[in-house]
């Protein structure tokens, strides 16, 4: 059966150690890696370990279909836009344990290993930090305390903040556009009355008919409707202008207690 499809929204070559792998995020807002990519900087057979991810049952879920942009070969061939497998970042780890140890040469077990640890953590932060590489003697050098080290941090924190801060403007953005959509319709003379003050008119229409009816022994729905809509100039209650709401309800209490000496509806 074939795997699900994904649409790309930003890809990037991320250099893992002397691997270069293209890392895509997609519309699901999953980041995938392609698989061919994968299995090929790790010397093991595409074909076979496509099979075994089909037929897991977890990593089948994370395995899909999509659209990847590759360089053209040093003789100039191939490249552009190909239809690749990819795997998401985070069943990395845990495809790697499907690989037997045994059937792979010595040097390739330390790779895996080095795999496992780090790999899937470096193509998530591509797009998230921007980096693209992993340098073992960077990140050795991070855990020093130099002033450049310090600065560094410094920067990244400030990045993040800086990010965190960005996302909430957007947020208190969007509710202030709310409010100004929502001040605007209850300044707006034209607006019509809301569901729940509909419902209110139309209770206290039939408020009136049922004890009008009692006394006439007719139906007067028709005819307090009809009353209603010529005082207001509508042809439905809920199209009673807003601003005529307390009128209309007012209206309507005190025909009601000019028919019965009782509490109002």
């Amino acid at each position: 059966m074939a795997e699900k499809s994904v649409a790309t929204i930003e890809q990037k070559t991320v250099m893992f150690y002397d691997d270069e792998l293209i890392a895509i995020r997609a519309d699901d807002g999953q980041i995938y890696v392609s698989f061919r990519h994968l299995c090929d900087s790790l010397g093991v057979s595409r074909q076979s370990q496509m099979v075994k991810v089909r037929d897991h049952d977890v990593l089948s879920e994370g395995y899909k279909g999509g659209t990847i942009i590759t360089p053209p070969s040093k003789s100039g061939r191939g490249g552009g836009r190909q239809q690749s497998s990819l795997l998401r970042v985070d069943l990395i780890p845990m495809w790697l344990t499907t690989i037997s140890a045994s059937r792979v040469k010595e040097e390739v077990r330390e790779k895996i290993k080095r795999y496992q640890r780090e790999a899937a953590k470096v193509l998530w932060e591509a797009f998230q930090d921007g980096r693209l590489t992993i340098d073992p003697s960077f990140e050795a050098l991070l855990q020093t305390d130099s002033p450049a080290v310090q600065a560094y941090k410094t920067f990244q924190a400030l990045t993040k903040l800086a990010r965190h801060q960005i996302l909430m403007e957007g947020r208190l953005d969007d509710h202030e556009q709310r409010l100004e959509q929502i001040e605007s319709a209850l300044g707006d003379t034209d607006r019509q009355i809301m569901p729940e003050q509909a419902m209110q008119i139309s209770q206290g229409v039939k408020a009136v008919a049922r004890e009008l009816g009692k006394r006439t022994k007719r139906n007067e729905y028709g005819g307090v409707y009809g009353e209603l809509y010529r005082r207001y100039g509508i042809n439905s209650y809920k199209t009673l202008p807003a601003s005529k709401f307390d009128d209309a309800l007012n209206w309507l209490n005190d025909w009601l207690q000019s028919i019965i000496d009782d509490t109002a509806f």
